[in-house]
């Protein structure tokens, strides 16, 4: 597996662009401190809770609900826990 490369890091920054700034400031805050962490299992997890609605993913974030559906995956569980400990 082993870290990331810097180009997989800059996409993954990429893709993590947020419409809503809060949903920014805390997925900023948790690839700050955790991005050189990350493994492919866990890029590809952040990558399908990027395609959640901004709206509702700030609604996970701030934990007025639970991951539902597709992304509701131990590791999407697991991430979100981080980002919101943050």
């Amino acid at each position: 597996m082993g870290t990331l490369s810097e180009l997989e890091r800059a996409r993954l920054r990429w893709r993590a662009r947020r419409g809503l700034l809060e949903n920014d400031l805390i997925i900023t805050r948790f690839l700050d401190q955790y991005e050189t962490d990350l493994t492919e299992v866990d890029v590809s997890a952040l990558s399908l809770l990027f395609e959640m609605d901004d709206t509702d993913l700030l609604d996970v974030l701030l934990a007025r609900v639970e991951l539902y559906g597709v992304y509701d995956t131990p590791d999407i569980r697991r991430l979100v826990a981080q980002m919101q400990k943050l």
